[in-house]
């Protein structure tokens, strides 16, 4: 089993959110921004990374992926502020620290 990580992007305008999961977070992040993903993403321009967790194994992050579906747009806001209160793209942050590694 590999780890695994659930995101949230958000378009520029802070109006359309995208909740997701993939094992490689730095790659799938990638491909939302050079809008390679098809579909939603793609055709809403969401690519901006503003919230992220990682878990031990992939079906963890599924699980929790799922959950976070389920909320609420004013739970999924809360939580992205908690953690990110700045809505900055964290993008970069994660390309520097996998990089250091």
């Amino acid at each position: 089993m590999s780890s695994g990580f659930v995101y949230i992007l958000c378009n520029d305008r802070l109006n359309v959110l995208y909740t997701g999961s993939t094992e490689d977070l730095q790659t799938r992040i990638n491909h939302h921004k050079k809008r390679y993903v098809p579909g939603f993403t793609k055709k809403y321009n969401v690519h901006k990374l503003i919230y992220f967790e990682e878990f031990p194994m992939l079906s963890d992050a599924l699980v929790r992926e799922k959950q976070i579906k389920g909320y609420t747009r004013i739970k999924k806001l809360a939580l992205i502020v908690a953690k990110n209160p700045s809505w900055r793209d964290l993008y970069d942050d994660i390309a520097k620290s996998l990089r250091a590694c």
